[in-house]
């Protein structure tokens, strides 16, 4: 039963600093998260101590919690080797056959790039699903879960969640996905590549805006 309770605190706990409830620097004590979560300190202290190993909180010599801040430098990284990864993945893709889950991620970027407007973290998992398509179409089956470690790093950096321009990513996906189902190995892999370039490009504007 501890086993379990600790499970649903570190999802619950990992949830709400991903979705900014619970901030980068934000100071957290056990007395407070366990009366937040219900549950006893002992799963809250399991779920603490796999978000520390995690690098998402660091505990403080007085006990005390904080969130850790990811870097530009770490995003950068990131954006790196998934642009690399994914590229990769994209012309495997483009030499299989078309999936549904492409086709339907495709649908719903068009609603984007049409003026679609929701909450950052909805896109989130739009483009999660976007990034996951390709992958599976790759038939590639260790990158869905090494792509979900390295997004849920990036998320917690603040710049990610400076959310405009839904309809240019949402235009770059498409890309993509036409660039796959046309079965061309190599426009697939330069779309993907642009797509992260523009990425990239749009951390460094948001971090040079006053």
């Amino acid at each position: 039963m501890s086993e379990t309770l600790a499970q649903q605190a570190y999802k619950d706990l990992k949830q709400r600093i991903l979705e900014g409830t619970i901030k980068t620097g934000d100071l957290l004590t056990e007395r407070t998260l366990a009366i937040e979560s219900g549950i006893s300190r002992t799963p809250l202290r399991a779920a603490i101590s796999r978000l520390q190993k995690e690098g998402v909180v660091s505990r403080l010599t007085n006990g005390t919690l904080m969130v850790l801040p990811v870097t530009v430098e770490q995003l950068l990284e990131i954006v790196q080797v998934r642009r690399l990864m994914e590229g990769a993945a994209a012309a495997r893709a483009a030499e299989r056959p078309m999936t549904t889950a492409l086709n339907q991620s495709r649908q719903i970027m068009q609603a984007y790039v049409e003026g679609k407007d929701v909450a950052f973290d909805s896109f989130w998992m739009d483009d999660d699903a976007f990034h996951e398509a390709v992958a599976e179409a790759a038939d590639l089956h260790l990158l869905p879960a090494m792509l979900r470690e390295m997004r849920s790093i990036a998320r917690r950096c603040t710049i990610t969640r400076t959310h405009d321009r839904f309809a240019e990513q949402a235009a770059e996906h498409i890309a993509v996905i036409d660039a796959i189902e046309a079965r061309d190995p190599a426009a697939a892999v330069a779309a993907m590549e642009a797509h992260f370039d523009s990425v990239r490009s749009r951390f460094l504007g948001w971090l040079a805006r006053p």
